[in-house]
């Protein structure tokens, strides 16, 4: 009997798919996506590989340093001068997920840019991706629409909505529910080829085009493959090299010391630079975690004046207006403080001072998470930057070195810190696994940042038995007792008859297999994300 020859390159759906959305996965753009996977899917791999012997040169003591064969790239006279004139104005942008609420409220707000995340403030659930999809897709095609079948309210678009930015997942993410001969393709993929497929043609038709934000990149060759990437789609969908435009994040400690290079490899595509503040630190903590001696205090004391903070948003500020680029400053994550006006006032006012030094600093902008704080940032940058962006401000004052970029925060580590750590962590990471990757929590708008931030401090803390400020030992022993303590606070505000329709027990668990296993989790939405 002859055996059937074995089919190659297929596509297909996980078991767990119910729904395929036929109107967004067509067979037109699960090829596009195929043909994405074949080509970059395994780049990616390799580069993911290569952040594992970095982190094990960083394990032996090593720091990241300016790298002597780009020197020429840093020292040599470049610019990039295509920046389309939808984008020449930035000062504020408000960020959140994707769900078809927040879409509509945002572009409305009055911010300038209105980022939308697929990524650290969306649970990459199928129907949360996909629906995300199909809400950029309306969006664009200026037909949005949500009624509120219980209030009657009524949600649309007006008519000078905010310019659309997207997010994809970060490099490390997969897209667990869509496989190509049985491998699971890329997240960054997945995302960034359905919004092209979709929405190329219909942006390029309003003289604009897709814009995106590009997540969580260590070292200028994955810039690279980025570039390679919107190079092939760009082709593929017969548009110009150079019609689609990106802003990188810089939320890796080792993205600070190739800023120049990481706008080199981007030079057709790349319109800005912005500072992660909460990713940059868990970065930060995450890279020197084996180092003797190099532990972060308490996360409320790392702040943008933070010396190792200040050297990395000045140098971002400098090395974007040199190559022609805006240079983007961080989030305000602040919501309302409802029936406590006093309250309310003193959090609108820790946004004015912030937002007035990232002005005067030189940044071009700054983000928002919640339409209340529109106004706020937009006064302090219209006070401080009347033209649309300040990239004529060179900061040419401004001399950083390796040492300024790592340098220890100084502060202590309290009882207090790792509370908040423990009830922050679990908590998020609770919403989170019920499918809301945006959470309010303690009157901040939080994504998974922060309980990144919070499970690696406490992580940290733990395996480095420091000494509390109060003199006692960080030891297994008393995080237990900790842990213990705060999961009783948490559990008593939680309905028992409902405890059930909760995820308590599997963010419990996961929070705590995640800060007393020996080897770090470099993500734990990775480790999550088998959960959901």
């Amino acid at each position: 009997m002859i055996q059937a020859p074995e089919i190659k390159n297929t596509i297909s759906f996980s078991e767990a798919v119910e729904q395929t959305f036929p109107g967004i996965l067509t067979e037109d753009a699960l090829d596009f996506i195929k043909q994405l996977h074949l080509k970059f899917n395994d780049q990616r791999l390799e580069l993911l590989k290569s952040r594992e012997q970095q982190q094990a040169y960083f394990d032996q003591g090593n720091f990241p340093s300016f790298d002597p064969k780009t020197k020429h790239i840093r020292n040599s006279d470049w610019a990039i001068k295509d920046i389309p004139q939808d984008l020449q104005d930035r000062r504020v942008e408000i960020t959140g997920p994707v769900d078809r609420k927040m879409v509509i409220n945002a572009l409305n707000s009055g911010a300038k840019v209105f980022m939308a995340d697929f990524e650290d403030s969306n649970t990459p659930t199928w129907d949360n991706v996909m629906n995300g999809q199909q809400n950029m897709m309306d969006a664009n095609h200026r037909t949005i629409y949500l009624k509120n079948d219980i209030t009657g309210k009524e949600y649309k678009l007006n008519d000078n909505p905010a310019v659309l930015l997207v997010r994809p997942r970060g490099l490390h993410l997969n897209e667990k529910h869509v496989l190509v001969d049985g491998e699971e393709i890329s997240g960054s993929l997945f995302d960034f080829g359905l919004y092209v497929f979709h929405n190329t043609h219909c942006l390029m038709e309003r003289n604009t085009a897709p814009y995106f934000y590009l997540p969580k990149l260590e070292h200028f060759l994955e810039a690279r493959w980025w570039n390679e990437v919107f190079n092939f789609a760009q082709n593929y969908l017969d548009v110009p090299v150079g019609t689609f435009k990106c802003t990188l994040l810089i939320e890796t400690i080792t993205a600070s010391f190739q800023l120049n290079e990481l706008i080199y490899e981007l030079k057709d595509h790349i319109v800005g630079l912005n500072c992660g503040r909460w990713d940059y630190i868990f970065s930060y903590i995450k890279k020197f975690r084996n180092h003797k001696n190099f532990v972060v205090p308490n996360r409320d004391q790392v702040t943008m004046t933070t010396p190792f903070m200040a050297a990395y948003s000045n140098l971002v500020i400098q090395v974007c207006h040199k190559r022609g680029i805006h240079a983007m400053g961080g989030m305000a994550a602040q919501i309302p403080i409802k029936n406590d006006p006093e309250a309310n006032a003193k959090a609108l006012e820790k946004v004015r001072v912030d937002k007035e030094r990232e002005a005067k600093n030189g940044h071009d902008g700054t983000w928002v998470a919640h339409p209340a704080l529109v106004e706020v940032a937009l006064k302090e940058f219209d006070k401080h930057m009347p033209a649309a962006n300040q990239i004529d401000n060179k900061r040419e004052d401004v001399l950083v070195s390796e040492a300024d970029l790592v340098e220890l925060p100084q502060g202590s580590i309290t009882e207090a810190g790792i509370r908040k750590n423990i009830n922050v962590g679990i908590l998020y990471i609770e919403a989170w696994l019920r499918g809301n990757g945006a959470v309010a929590l303690y009157h901040l708008m939080e994504d998974a940042a922060t309980a990144e931030i919070s499970r690696t401090q406490v992580w940290q803390w733990l395996h480095n038995e420091v000494t509390l400020e109060d003199g006692r030992t960080f030891n297994l022993d008393l995080f237990e007792e900790l842990f213990n303590s705060e999961l009783s606070k948490l559990l008593k505000s939680v309905d028992p008859t409902k405890i059930q329709e909760t995820k308590f027990s599997e963010a419990i668990d996961l929070f705590k297999a995640l800060i007393v296993q020996k080897d770090f989790e470099e993500f734990l939405t990775t480790r999550a994300y088998k959960l959901i």
